[in-house]
């Protein structure tokens, strides 16, 4: 019996050192979401059994984990040839059957068994993924389906046609070619509404299909949650189970790296079992900011469809469909001048019709006329009137400078240009509503290019009496 005691304690310090070296191997996260959870079973005969909370924890730490935990193993304890990992069961008319007979394991089934579980949180296991309630086709994981966003509604064209094909092919086959479908462009471009398109048609065509549908900031804020109240195995278990997993706005994941790196197994997790991935962002994977390489080249590798700018044609075909489901009739005249005066943005397009709309039922209750619409309008078009582009920023400034617009986007660092080039960017960011990195692509400079230019003419305007004239100079010129 000592000589057992011994040899079980000489395997528990054994285990304790393994555990160190895959915290340093695997690093913390990947050791706190899939290493930590694990339990010493028992040891007979060279086999050592480790129990494993989840059978999918089961499966992933088999795939990633198990031969780099028998090697090590080998190396400390040459008496161990096998290595198991077993499903812990929480009943304890199981435990027998599974073999677990270590006090360390025995004492977490019985800490599992006897905690309460958090309230609204998570249920553990895929019972409770399966039992997981639906109303009105979403999952209850997901964030609410807009009813209006179907592809019935979504008005097609030259700028939008490849991103539409993408998508009906994904909403229409269990079996694509491509996988990750991922969607991007601008604000009100579309995007989203073709992802709720997606969730609609599939659960139209298979109610079974578990589908979830939510955005990044949302992914974020469940997962953050399990952490809290260490649930993070059912998280995984959860949204590894799905059969079509929806990530919007993918880039308010940048800079979040924990959050990255459970997303990036879940990715890894649904693509290894043939499970399809929908994701959105405001800009191409190569282009996101704050994302691990890794991550990007996920998400980059199966079809990346780009939904460009409106043209004129296809905002006639928005404003004429929109009114359609409003059930008002628009004269051409009113649909081409909003076309020509509102491009940026299809809700804004879409609001100003509504609230023409409004205007004609709830106060003249008269047609709607192109005077009518100018009269209601009248402080928007103002505004739109106002807007300065980045192209004409760089023009005028460049005219000033008497430098010309492909020298101020080369990459000469001679002060005549730099310095104009830097007096642009500061235009940009004051008289634009773009982005930093949105500045940035334009100059061919990253954001932090234009972050430097901005601090940097700001100190010269206060400290340069010349600076602070030109940029007054300019900024009348772009105003007149």
């Amino acid at each position: 019996m000592a000589e057992e005691a011994l040899l079980e304690s000489s395997v528990q310090d054994q285990w304790g050192q393994i555990c160190d070296q895959l915290k340093v191997e695997f690093g913390d996260v990947a050791f706190d979401s899939w290493l930590r959870p694990l339990t010493l079973g028992s040891f007979n005969e060279g086999t050592i059994n480790i129990c494993v909370p989840t059978r999918f924890m089961r499966n992933w730490v088999l795939t990633h984990y198990s031969e780099q935990i028998h090697r090590i193993w080998e190396r400390k304890n040459p008496q161990i040839k096998q290595v198991n990992f077993i499903v812990q069961a929480v009943q304890d008319d199981k435990k027998s059957a599974l073999g677990l007979h270590d006090s360390s394991c025995r004492s977490l089934l019985k800490k599992i068994s006897s905690s309460p579980a958090p309230q609204n949180i998570y249920q553990s296991g895929a019972a409770a993924v399966n039992s997981a309630e639906f109303v009105n086709g979403e999952s209850s994981l997901s964030v609410p389906l807009n009813p209006q966003y179907t592809f019935e509604n979504f008005v097609v064209g030259k700028t939008n046609e490849f991103a539409y094909a993408a998508a009906r092919k994904v909403a229409e086959s269990r079996n694509v070619s491509f996988n990750p479908l991922f969607l991007y462009s601008g604000v009100g471009l579309g995007k989203t509404h073709l992802m709720h398109a997606i969730a609609w048609h599939i659960k139209k065509q298979d109610p079974t299909r578990n589908i979830v549908y939510l955005s990044a900031e949302k992914f974020m804020y469940k997962f953050v949650r399990a952490l809290r109240y260490k649930d993070t195995a059912a998280f995984k278990e959860q949204f590894r189970s799905v059969d079509v997993l929806m990530v919007d706005d993918v880039q308010f994941m940048g800079g979040k790296d924990t959050t990255q790196e459970e997303f990036f197994y879940t990715f890894n997790s649904l693509i290894e079992e043939g499970r399809q991935i929908i994701i959105s962002a405001d800009k191409s994977p190569s282009d996101l900011e704050g994302i691990e390489a890794r991550l990007k080249s996920r998400l980059g590798c199966g079809l990346v469809a780009d939904i460009h700018p409106t043209d004129f044609d296809l905002r006639i075909g928005i404003l004429n469909n929109k009114a359609k489901q409003l059930g008002v009739d628009l004269p051409l005249p009113v649909a081409e001048f909003l076309a020509q005066k509102i491009t940026s943005n299809i809700r804004e397009l879409e609001g100003a019709l509504r609230r023409v709309v409004a205007h004609s039922q709830l106060l003249s209750d008269h047609e709607i006329t192109l005077d009518m619409t100018q009269d209601v309008l009248k402080d928007m078009l103002r505004s739109y009137d106002r807007r300065t582009t980045i192209d004409e920023i760089q023009k005028k400034v460049a005219e000033y400078f008497n430098i010309s617009v492909k020298e101020m986007q080369s990459s000469r660092r001679a002060r005549t240009v730099a310095r104009p080039r830097q007096v642009a960017m500061y235009l940009a960011k004051q008289l634009t509503s773009r982005s930093l990195p949105e500045i940035g692509r334009k100059f061919d400079r990253d954001h932090t290019t234009v972050m430097h230019a901005v601090r940097k003419v700001e100190e010269l305007i206060l400290e340069d009496s010349s600076v602070a004239e030109n940029v007054d100079a300019l900024r009348r010129l772009l105003d007149a």
